[in-house]
């Protein structure tokens, strides 16, 4: 079964703000399974444009990704990042088939 992921690009405004947001994430995602893949580490924009921070967290499958997205508790947390960022975040459905080096 293909792996669920949020992928989020994040300009923050005010980071004391977003600390609490940040902070409060962590049990939330391991409730779901979530687990982070990349957190805003160094990368290069080669085309198009990009955000400041870059996230992505993988979850068991879709449905869970969804699950904690729409979950209360998160919802709630969305309020606390809000004020201080400004987010662009999809849902995904991870691959499952062949690689390249499959043939």
């Amino acid at each position: 079964m293909a792996k669920g992921y949020w992928i989020g690009r994040v300009d923050v405004s005010n980071d004391e703000g977003y600390k609490p947001y940040a902070v409060a994430n962590g049990p939330i995602f391991r409730k779901w399974g979530g687990r982070f893949v990349v957190r805003a580490g160094k990368f290069t924009t080669v085309e198009g444009a990009s955000r400041t921070r870059t996230v992505v967290i993988e979850f068991p499958d879709y449905q869970t990704a969804i699950g904690c997205y729409n979950s209360p508790e998160y919802q709630a947390n969305i309020k606390v990042r809000q004020p201080h960022s400004i987010a662009d975040l999809i849902i995904i459905e991870g691959y499952d088939g062949p690689q390249p080096a499959d043939g």
